[in-house]
């Protein structure tokens, strides 16, 4: 059972949203990544103005969790618009297959939390097995 409530990782990802770099779509995204071992990290999108370059939340905080060896995830809380769910885009759910296949995505808007497993935003996920072949 983990120590961090879903409503914690959910406000963590409001914080995070704070320091989005959305100078070009406005669209302000936070993420929290919840670890094994219990401890949040966080991540919002940035924006360049060669718009393949963009980053977003769920990876900026994914490759910040990996590059401090961070290893085991148990659930992302993703937050941008009060008023609608944001799920994770293809490129994020592919990166979040890679490295936590089981992970919980909770996506927030102000009515409450919408909880689904990675596998079942991302059926059928390309992974390392079809690399082999």
């Amino acid at each position: 059972m983990s120590k961090i409530s879903e409503q914690e990782l959910i406000e963590a990802a409001r914080e995070a949203r704070k320091f989005s770099k959305a100078k070009y779509s406005k669209f302000k995204v936070g993420a929290a990544l919840l670890t094994a071992d219990d401890e949040i990290i966080t991540g919002c999108n940035v924006e360049s103005s060669s718009y393949s370059l963009t980053i977003c939340a769920e990876r900026v905080a994914l490759t910040k969790a990996l590059s401090e060896g961070k290893n085991h995830f148990k659930s992302i809380a993703i937050a941008a618009l009060d008023d609608a769910y944001c799920p994770p885009c293809g490129a994020c759910r592919q990166m979040l297959f890679d490295y936590a296949p089981d992970i919980d995505v909770l996506m927030a808007d102000s009515n409450g939390i919408k909880k689904m497993k990675l596998t079942e935003l991302l059926p059928l996920a390309f992974d390392e097995s079809q690399l082999g072949r």
